[in-house]
This record gives structure tokens, C-alpha cells and sequence, in this order.
């Protein structure tokens, strides 16, 4: 089978390895997609994602849909139309039982925080256990499945923010998480939905959302202490500070972008004035099924998905998925018949 590999800073490889066997309690799947994310741009781009180093070949990718190839149990018939659940949980810890993301020892897909890595969808076939498999609702095609995970971390952000029904949310960045957040809210039953980014691309993707507003970062004012919930997506110190500042009073800011693991400069004045709540998300619980239900129900969220790329192309997915200006979500195709 053909299997994406990322050997090293700029080293990506499209390779020939063995067909996966599935052992007990496991699926072998039969991959269609695999969105590209920011974690495998970094570790392609610089060898490591954050603290984690590409430290052996790396399978990339846990954003999959395909359909079942081999169930061993009979369970799953060949040809189902799946998604998976990309994470195995640790050991559970105190105060956080009922979070089972946060338990240490845990793994992801297509992640080298592991030792060795735990190899990920970026390939014609992926064994995994079967609790991580889910079956897509009727009506809902593959392309748009692999939309799931990161759409379940938006709405994970949404669950550590409350309750967003009838409220004012500001999301901050509208790359492919911002547009999935924003996305999520409305979905959730935000009020208004406004969304911000420094490129016009991104904000013409948000209005096909349905956002009920955009803002031109650096040609356009964020309104400030006018939103009940700000969601940040960026990442970017300069974009905290503005989300602060965003904010009225007493609300709550949550950080969904990934932050540089080292110090950068953000003004907390208005965390303080304000007595803002700002809060921390880290990928989800088990959301991946309101994500399929909501994709299901909303096909204008395929829109995200603006490049669909062979494997075969890998580099230029990966380029694409770069070009946030002119990219929203970019896929690596796996099988030619795999859009259906």
C-alpha cells in the first residue's frame, strides 16, 4: 500500500508498505481522505511539532474517512462508510476523570509525542481498535467525514467556553479551525457570529459559513468590549491581546490556537479590568459525534474543504494547506474512488 511518510525537516516520502493486518478487537480501514493539519505542517515543515520531534518515519494524518476493509468480529461489514475517533486515553487521573483527553499516557494519530510514534491515516489502509471507529450517518459522503475531527474540536472549544445560545462570539482567525469554530456556533445557537482574519480569502470562506459579520484585521476595527464569547484560533501573541481587548466585560476568551511553547509578549491588562475568564482547549472528548450529525445536517460546511489532492501530490497538499490565503482545508486523496 502507498503510505505518506515524514522522514525529517522537509523530508516527506510517498513510500510502498506492507497491508496492516488487524489483530483482535481491531478494523482495518480502507482510507479515503486525510486532512492536513497544522500539527503535520509543523512536523514536516520543522521536524517537530512543539516539543515532539520526528525522532523515526512518521505516517502523518488523523483527520481520515474511508470504509471498512476488514472486521475480523463480523461486526462492520466491508464497504461501511466510517470516521474515527483518533485518540487512545491514558490513565486516569483525579480531579479530571471526566476528561479523558487530559489523562496522561494517551495517544494520537499521526503524532511523534509517543516512543515510538504513533503512526497515522495518511494511507491507503489504517488498523485501529474497533471503539474507534464511527459509522457515518446516512447521507453523509466521505469528503465531508473527514471534516469530523477537527470539527470536534471546535465544538470541544465551545463546551469549555459554556453555553453560546443567544450570545455575541467573536472568532479570531478564520483558517480552517476558525471557520469550523464559527461554524459550531452558529450551529450552537450563537446570536452572532463575527469573524476576523488578515487575509481576505479566509473571510470570503466565513461568509459562505453564514457568519453575520467579518473584520479586516489591520484595515478594519475589531469592535471592542462587545462580545459575550471570543474564540481564538490564531494562535498569534498580537491576536490574544485584541481578543482581550474584544471582550466585555466579565466574558470569556478561549484559546483554541496553538501558542509557541516559549514566552511571548500579551497584554493582560483588560484579563484583569475586565475580569475576563480566559480559558485553555485541547483537541476533544468524545464530540466527534455531533460533529457527524452537524455535517450531516449543514453541507455548506464542505465548503471548508477548497483543495483535494492525491497522494502521489503530498508535497503540494502540504504547500497548499501553508497558503492560508488561498486554502481553507486541503486533502490527501488515497484512493481514486474515494468522493462518494
Amino acid at each position: 500500500m502507498q503510505a505518506v511518510v515524514i522522514h525529517g525537516k522537509l523530508d516527506l516520502r510517498v513510500e510502498d508498505r506492507p497491508v496492516p493486518e488487524p489483530g483482535e478487537g481491531q478494523v482495518r480501514l480502507r482510507i479515503a481522505y486525510a486532512g492536513v493539519c497544522g500539527s503535520d505542517l509543523h512536523y514536516y515543515y520543522e521536524g517537530a511539532n512543539g516539543e515532539y520531534a520526528v525522532r523515526e518515519p512518521l505516517v502523518p494524518g488523523h483527520e481520515v474517512s474511508g470504509t471498512v476493509d476488514l472486521d475480523p468480529s463480523g461486526e462492520l461489514a466491508p464497504g461501511t462508510p466510517v470516521t474515527v475517533h483518533p485518540a487512545t486515553f491514558g490513565t486516569p487521573e483525579p480531579g479530571i476523570l471526566d476528561r479523558r483527553h487530559l489523562w496522561p499516557g494517551g495517544a494520537y494519530l499521526g503524532s511523534a509525542s509517543t516512543d515510538p510514534h504513533t503512526q497515522g491515516g495518511m494511507s491507503e489502509h489504517l488498523v485501529v481498535r474497533r471503539d474507534m471507529v464511527r459509522v457515518l450517518p446516512a447521507g453523509l459522503g466521505l469528503r465531508a467525514a473527514a471534516l469530523a475531527e477537527p470539527l470536534a474540536v471546535a465544538l470541544h472549544a465551545l463546551t469549555v467556553a459554556g453555553d453560546v445560545a443567544g450570545r455575541r462570539v467573536l472568532v479570531s482567525g478564520s483558517g480552517p479551525i476558525g471557520l469550523l469554530a464559527a461554524a459550531a456556533a452558529l450551529a450552537r445557537g450563537a446570536a452572532e457570529v463575527v469573524a476576523t482574519d488578515v487575509l481576505a480569502g479566509p473571510l470570503e470562506r466565513a461568509r459562505a459559513l453564514g457568519v453575520h459579520g467579518t473584520v479586516r484585521v489591520g484595515a478594519e476595527e475589531v469592535p471592542p468590549l462587545s462580545f459575550d464569547v471570543v474564540l481564538e484560533c490564531s494562535g498569534v501573541p498580537a491576536a490574544v491581546s485584541a481578543a482581550l481587548v474584544a471582550a466585555r466585560r466579565a466574558a470569556v476568551v478561549v484559546q483554541v490556537g496553538m501558542v509557541p511553547g516559549e514566552p511571548r509578549p500579551v497584554n493582560l491588562a483588560p484579563l484583569v479590568s475586565k475580569e475576563l475568564q480566559l480559558r485553555g482547549t485541547f483537541r476533544f472528548d468524545d464530540e466527534i459525534g455531533e460533529a457527524l450529525e452537524l455535517l450531516a445536517r449543514g453541507p455548506e460546511i464542505e465548503g471548508v474543504i477548497t483543495h483535494v489532492l492525491p497522494a502521489g501530490q503530498a508535497g503540494a497538499a502540504f504547500e497548499a494547506a501553508r497558503d492560508s490565503a488561498a486554502s481553507g482545508k486541503v486533502l490527501v486523496s488515497l484512493h481514486p474512488d474515494g468522493d462518494r
